[in-house]
């Protein structure tokens, strides 16, 4: 056997000035490598950056409802014509101060200058051969004034009834044109008991009515009616 190894080639050994050339090229290589990897990042950054602004159209405000005309502007498809109103002195005079209705419409001037189509209103339209709407007129002041055509009998409160109590109720109420009591209007200005009030109510708003006329139109009119609840 052999008791010495055999090298199969012999290195040598490097040189002092070997190492240090080996030391400087790699330090080199590193430099190198920093540097290009610099360079790459300053290309990049140096690359123009795209900043165009771009507007989006704001949307459209929401349109404003139309405007509403005012309270005392007529808008109808057959408008009154334009003209005034005529005052008739009533025939009878009263003897009681008539009730105050705050839902009546007020007084208004311009419906009696005089000036324009007899019968006809202030704000009316020129040429308008509609009816005149609005105006509440009292029985001494009208031509024809309303007629009851049917009316049914007031439910009587059975309580009242079994306990023969009678009463009476006066209301006031406006029929329109077309015959039927404006529920809105309906006010009771005396009952003898206030079990009476509601089928007298009951008994007005299911009334029908021949309309009141002025000069041949028909036209609203404020009526005072008394109900009696008595037993058969």
């Amino acid at each position: 056997m052999f008791e010495n190894l055999i090298e199969s080639k012999h290195k040598k050994q490097r040189t002092l000035g070997q190492t240090v050339l080996s030391v400087v090229l790699h330090v080199l290589l590193v430099v190198g490598a920093v540097k290009a990897t610099q360079g790459v990042a300053e290309t990049i950054r140096d690359r123009p950056v795209d900043t165009t602004m771009v507007f989006l159209k704001p949307p459209e405000p929401a349109k404003p409802p139309p405007e509403q005309p005012p309270p005392d502007v007529v808008v109808a498809a057959n408008p009154p014509p334009k003209g005034f109103q005529t005052v008739v002195a009533p025939t009878d005079i009263p003897k009681d101060i008539p009730p105050v209705d705050l839902s009546e419409k007020p007084f208004d001037p311009r419906d009696f200058t005089g000036k324009g189509v007899e019968g006809g209103i202030g704000t009316g339209i020129v040429g308008g051969t509609g009816p005149v709407t609005g105006e509440v007129f009292l029985e001494a002041q009208l031509d024809d004034p309303v007629q009851v055509i049917s009316q049914p009998t007031p439910r009587y409160p059975p309580v009242l009834a079994s306990a023969g109590i009678t009463g009476r109720v006066e209301m006031q109420f406006i029929v329109d044109t077309t015959g039927h009591v404006e529920s809105s209007s309906f006010k009771v200005m005396k009952t003898s008991h206030p079990a009476f009030a509601e089928p007298a109510r009951e008994a007005i708003l299911k009334s029908v009515f021949k309309p009141a006329r002025f000069k041949g139109r028909p036209v609203r009119q404020l009526v005072q009616q008394a109900v009696s609840f008595k037993q058969q």
